[in-house]
């Protein structure tokens, strides 16, 4: 006779859709704790950032001697070793001290303006408040360690102003009359080594921008995230610099993590690559941003 297998019992089967289900709610429970951890650090280092700009707001401003250029205090802040730009109450000083000349952009961000500091133009991007997110990146990349540049957008300083209700968020930054290299070309004839001079300099940028330098004071690889010609400056010498990096992904190779900005932005769609459109990019490896960078450069 043909042996039967043994029929399955109503409870037994009922356990095993509870373990199932028990299994999936902490999974899902999981995630969730998991994104929620990460908005909390995030949201810890942009508080950090605001605390650190607000202090000493009543504060007198530090004195920078009569004849000083920004050149001077940049190549001073350097040889000191820290490599991360001027120090905070320097910045500060500045920002007080710069008058706004005329408005010269405007964007989803905030507004750009020229401004003047002791005769020097500067470049002045006003964030709106909702755009924090956005400030508080921009001016933690700028500030990383050798992240200066010559094809870089040279950064100067950062700035909180305001209380409650009125807050105004400030990113200085060199002045470059030429505009974006989108404007430029439009109004511009190039010959040869002209278009050369341009290409080579913005992928030198890029290059930097995407190399991790190794040693104590180390610089993080970067992907910028919204490359495009908007946010590519001409240089009077007729090079380019790379702007913009409020959405730059930084990756942490001692622990194989890449940063990501908590920032509601996106890029531009026409530079977007495919995998970032139909959102199939692995986002857990820094060489698919390095790759997206590349072909909204192309």
């Amino acid at each position: 006779h043909p042996t039967l297998p043994p029929l399955k019992r109503p409870d037994q089967d009922s356990r095993i859709l509870h373990i199932a289900l028990f299994s999936l709610m902490g999974v899902f429970l999981g995630v969730i704790l998991l994104g929620f951890v990460t908005y909390c650090y995030h949201r810890y280092k942009r508080q950090g950032m605001r605390t650190r700009y607000r202090m000493g707001l009543e504060q007198d401003e530090t004195f920078i001697p009569a004849g000083e250029s920004l050149k001077d205090l940049i190549e001073q802040s350097q040889s000191s070793g820290s490599g991360s730009g001027l120090p905070l109450l320097v910045q500060r000083t500045i920002a007080k001290q710069i008058q706004m000349v005329k408005q010269i952009g405007k964007g989803r961000y905030g507004e750009v303006w020229m401004g003047r500091w002791r005769g020097e133009r500067v470049a002045v991007k006003v964030f709106f408040t909702t755009e924090e997110a956005s400030w508080f990146r921009e001016t933690e990349i700028y500030q990383t360690v050798l992240m200066r540049h010559e094809n870089i957008l040279g950064f100067i300083a950062a700035d909180i102003k305001g209380t409650g209700s009125w807050t105004q968020l400030y990113l200085i930054t060199d002045y470059h009359e030429n505009g974006s290299l989108y404007d430029y070309l439009k109004s511009t004839t190039l010959d040869t080594k002209a278009l050369l001079r341009l290409a080579y300099s913005a992928v030198s940028g890029l290059c930097h921008l995407h190399t991790e330098i190794f040693g104590t004071q180390g610089k993080p690889a970067i992907a910028h995230r919204d490359l495009k010609s908007k946010n590519i400056l001409v240089k009077k010498n007729g090079t380019c610099c790379i702007a913009d990096l409020g959405l730059a992904v930084k990756f942490i190779s001692d622990t194989n993590e890449v940063d990501i900005p908590p920032n509601t932005r996106v890029g531009t769609k026409r530079y977007m690559p495919p995998e970032v459109l139909d959102e199939s990019l692995n986002s857990c490896h820094f060489q698919s941003y390095i790759m997206a960078d590349m072909y909204s450069f192309g």
